[in-house]
């Protein structure tokens, strides 16, 4: 079968092959099973277009959708005749290729404004966006443009912040956030998650927890809530309670204040409960993805993995680069991904033998690397922000972007996933931006 007679002839002499396009989309997103003729120089963009023809005309009311495509597996970046060519992939039989939904943003929002640098962002929570700025403020957003409280206490810059996951047995009322900064503290900070406000609600944390000795660099809860871990340019990564009880071990003293004449919440002061050493320069990103391991990466050119309940580090891995940041997830939540002082995101497996040696890295961007993090949901799927003021989604199953986001004017300096289908990212331009409508399987 020829159905696309059309193109053919635009397209002279060139070559055919016969493919059947498939897919684990459910109705009404399958094409009909069959052979059909195209020409061999078809990019993924008039594949798209051809599916999309495919699927309206067994549905009058299709609305167009941009479609990516898989052969064996690994994504089509290039025409089909040269990526059967670099694969070694014979056309002379039927050539069946998987169609899934584009993983790019359908829309983007209006820029959320900042007074200053954005330096920390954390999307982990569906209900608001958490970001970190240089004016030292903290702000909870709720949606483009609407910001519901402003964490206000931090004398320096915030340069990493974190939500911690409420417990079943607490109230779902309130929701307690953590922030991180140059002025040596990190702070722990409570709100109503479900208060509706015309203004910003200025807030102040209810416990502050002094132990480093310079700028804390980045923080990380553990997946309970119940503590939290901090990386500092004094080498050290302390450990902390989260608790929002003033009984906890590590409380040192309560401060009252008074405000329009009644008693605020008292806020508490917090020391570190360990202290996890063996880098040798500036602790620059922190992970708790599992109960009793924290990952950390260094400006020392280090990966470490680190028992909690021993201190000690059971995984070393050097890559001869500053690194900036790491996130663990991918394949049953194993892989390791960090950016540092040049362009390339790296993937490391260390279940695998000779973990030393990336499995991937991706060469897109022009400029040091400062965020990265998997989809929580998606073995392949994952962001990165870079100081070429470009935000890029990367799929394992190729060595191309999938989508390059170009929405800010300066530095990116942070890039999360909210609510599964948005890219929320923080930059020098001042601006939290927010990309929607990614459709990650």
């Amino acid at each position: 079968m020829d159905i696309d007679g059309g193109a053919a002839a635009a397209e002279g002499s060139t070559r055919q092959v016969q493919v059947r396009f498939v897919t684990k989309l459910k109705p009404p997103y399958r094409a009909p099973p069959v052979s059909i003729s195209i020409p061999a120089n078809l990019t993924r963009f008039r594949l798209s277009a051809l599916v999309n023809n495919l699927l309206q005309s067994a549905n009058a009311d299709w609305k167009q959708e941009p479609f990516d495509f898989l052969i064996d597996d690994e994504l089509v970046r290039m025409s089909l005749e040269e990526f059967l060519l670099a694969k070694g992939i014979s056309a002379e039989k039927v050539l069946e290729i998987e169609y899934i939904k584009a993983v790019a943003p359908r829309k983007q929002e209006e820029p959320s404004l900042h007074d200053d640098w954005v330096s920390a962002v954390d999307g982990s929570d569906d209900g608001y966006i958490l970001t970190g700025c240089y004016d030292g403020l903290g702000r909870i957003w709720r949606a483009a443009g609407v910001c519901s409280h402003i964490l206000d206490g931090h004398s320096g810059p915030v340069t990493s912040v974190c939500v911690l996951k409420p417990k079943a047995s607490e109230s779902v009322v309130d929701r307690i956030v953590a922030t991180a900064s140059k002025d040596r503290t990190l702070r722990l900070w409570k709100f109503g998650a479900q208060e509706s406000l015309d203004q910003p609600n200025k807030i102040r944390a209810f416990k502050i927890l002094r132990g480093h000795t310079a700028a804390v660099q980045s923080i990380a809860a553990e997946p309970s809530g119940d503590m939290v871990c901090s990386g500092s340019w004094d080498c050290s990564i302390n450990l902390w309670s989260g608790n929002a009880s003033d009984t906890e071990s590590g409380l040192v003293s309560v401060k009252k204040r008074k405000k329009d004449g009644e008693d605020e919440e008292p806020q508490s002061e917090g020391e570190a409960l360990s202290t996890l050493v063996g880098h040798t320069q500036c602790v620059s990103s922190v992970t708790w993805p599992q109960r009793g391991t924290i990952f950390s990466a260094s400006w020392d050119h280090s990966i470490r993995r680190w028992d909690v309940e021993t201190g000690k580090d059971s995984l070393s891995i050097f890559c001869g680069k500053v690194i900036n940041c790491l996130d663990i997830g991918g394949e049953s939540s194993a892989l390791i991904a960090a950016g540092g002082s040049d362009p390339v995101l790296r993937i490391w497996d260390p279940r695998k033998p000779g973990t030393l040696s990336p499995i991937f890295q991706f060469s897109s961007h022009n400029s040091w690397i400062s965020s990265c993090k998997w989809h929580h949901k998606s073995w392949f799927h994952l962001v990165s922000a870079s100081y070429d003021g470009k935000v890029m989604l990367w799929d394992l199953r190729t060595a191309w972007p999938l989508a390059v986001l170009d929405t800010h004017k300066d530095k990116v300096l942070c890039a999360d996933w909210w609510k599964d289908d948005s890219v929320v990212s923080g930059g020098a331009d001042s601006k939290l931006c927010i990309s929607s409508g990614i459709l990650v399987q």
